[in-house]
């Protein structure tokens, strides 16, 4: 590890290295995802605790370390999400653009390739992204809405578990270079 360049728990190997995807990657991922999170419920209701286009946000947003990169993937995915769900338009688009922000911005500074790091930040931003959402619905849209910390903790931790394993399979579709 070095923390040399403001960098922290950076591994010597690919020091900040930005990954490359071809651009059928950057679309048909989040399509797939945001469609598996529209119907995969409909057959398998216990598949509904996976917040696919999250983990999709998360991944792109942590290994592109681009700001304006996690912006666009967080906004175009969340709007996507929020024009085939019942949800008021903006809602997940908010709140997957600030995800997408954070997530990059935290890819530039930590080793976003090791496994351990991964699910801490997927975890992370799960817990970020259910209660800022939480906090929109309530502030922006006035309507109660529960926030049940024991569930949302877990249902987190089951996303990170998921999300992790969903990351080495999006590894294999980067671009080396």
């Amino acid at each position: 590890m070095t923390y040399s360049g403001g960098r922290i728990l950076l591994s010597s190997q690919g020091e900040g290295q930005v990954s490359r995807f071809r651009p059928w990657v950057m679309i048909v991922t989040p399509l797939a995802a945001i469609l598996f999170q529209v119907y995969a419920p409909l057959f398998f209701p216990f598949l509904s605790f996976l917040e696919l286009p999250l983990l999709v946000v998360i991944y792109f947003a942590l290994m592109r370390r681009s700001q304006l990169s996690g912006l666009a993937v967080g906004a175009l995915v969340g709007l996507a999400q929020d024009s085939l769900s019942k949800n008021p338009l903006g809602m997940f688009g908010i709140v997957k653009t600030l995800v997408g922000y954070f997530a990059s911005s935290v890819g530039v500074r930590l080793d976003v390739d090791n496994t351990v790091m991964r699910l801490l930040l997927t975890l992370f931003f799960s817990l970020f992204h259910q209660f800022f959402y939480w906090l929109l619905v309530r502030a922006l849209l006035n309507q109660p809405l529960a926030f049940e910390l024991q569930k949302t903790l877990v249902l987190s931790v089951l996303n990170a578990v998921v999300g992790v394993s969903i990351y080495h399979f999006l590894d294999k579709l980067r671009e080396t270079s």
